[in-house]
């Protein structure tokens, strides 16, 4: 059994819990600690208010989570001042074993490491993920995080992507409004305009919607079902979401995909009936394969932390 401190870091929170590994490579969490990312200058400093809020010994092996590209052994977060460094946690907090890795890399660990039960089905036929081949994983959130993970005889490698910023592909006149409009205003149009957490409010303005005033009490209106227009936006981004994941499970020659994610989470009862499996599978000549593939869920409640300390395990052993 080996103990493990799991980090999660985005723009916003930093997220702390008490791991361990067993001998089997099986991840338990405890509570979560959640703090407000602003609060604090960089990581050295949270993690001593972690340790003063926390009772008993801390580990000294940590796995951290965060939301920006790892170069060498240094993640910079995109969307705040934080700069995790391995050598200067061993050095200042005398850490002795470190992973580092993006945030929705460390989704696609969980995917990978999850057992059945964590796995609900959305789409195409109901069976389990496959033990070897290539699965896509997407999680539409802030912004759009792409993933795969290719398993083998006896391991899997996950791959971490920068895939929400490939071009945004319109699929019928509706589509073609909402670029127009974007491309007035951004000099690119990414796919994470639409088809993430934000790109609700694009769908809304495209329907003709005006009163709601952010994409919030849109996507908490469309999902409780109680406003028309907004319950059009969340149906109309369900179906866009399965014309993407389709796009991915082509690009990445999938055998099965998984969406992660809180909102993903949040459209738990939308997706089985909208149209994201009939626009998953509408890829002419590849309707079949796209008709075979099961598509998941990932229903664990703490999937960064979750899949940090699988990563953990897997560069470190249990």
């Amino acid at each position: 059994m080996t103990d493990v401190v799991a980090l999660d870091v985005g723009g916003t929170h930093a997220r702390f819990a008490l791991a361990k590994v067993g001998a089997d490579g099986a991840v338990s969490l405890g509570e979560p600690v959640t703090l407000a990312t602003h609060d604090f200058s960089g990581p050295e400093e949270a993690w001593a208010e972690f340790e003063r809020v926390t009772p008993g010994p801390i580990p000294q092996a940590t796995a951290i989570a965060a939301a920006g590209p790892v170069i060498g052994e240094r993640i910079s977060l995109t969307n705040s001042q934080w700069v995790i460094d391995a050598a200067r946690l061993r050095e200042r907090l005398g850490i002795k074993q470190v992973t580092l890795i993006n945030d929705f890399g460390a989704v696609a660990h969980a995917v990978a490491s999850a057992p059945a039960d964590q796995l609900v089905h959305i789409a195409g036929p109901d069976r389990p993920l496959p033990e070897r081949g290539t699965i896509s994983v997407i999680g539409p959130g802030t912004g759009l995080g792409v993933a795969y993970i290719h398993r083998y005889r006896g391991g899997c490698h996950v791959q971490a992507t920068e895939g929400g910023h490939i071009g945004f592909a319109p699929q019928d006149e509706f589509d073609d409004g909402m670029l127009a409009d974007l491309r007035r205003r951004f000099s690119r149009v990414q796919t994470e305009r639409v088809n993430a957490g934000p790109g609700i409010a694009v769908i809304y303005a495209a329907l003709g919607g005006t009163e709601l005033p952010d994409d919030r009490a849109i996507w908490e209106r469309g999902i409780a079902r109680d406003d028309k227009l907004a319950t059009l936006a969340v149906d109309r981004f369900c179906a866009s979401l399965g014309t993407v994941a389709g796009d991915y499970a082509l690009v990445h020659g999938s055998q099965a995909l998984v969406l992660a994610g809180g909102l993903g989470l949040k459209l738990r009862e939308c997706l089985p009936h909208s149209d994201f499996a009939a626009r998953f599978c509408a890829k002419p000549r590849y309707e079949a394969m796209l008709e075979d593939m099961p598509v998941k869920l990932m229903v664990h409640p703490q999937p960064g932390l979750y899949g940090a300390v699988a990563a953990f395990a897997m560069e470190h052993g249990a």
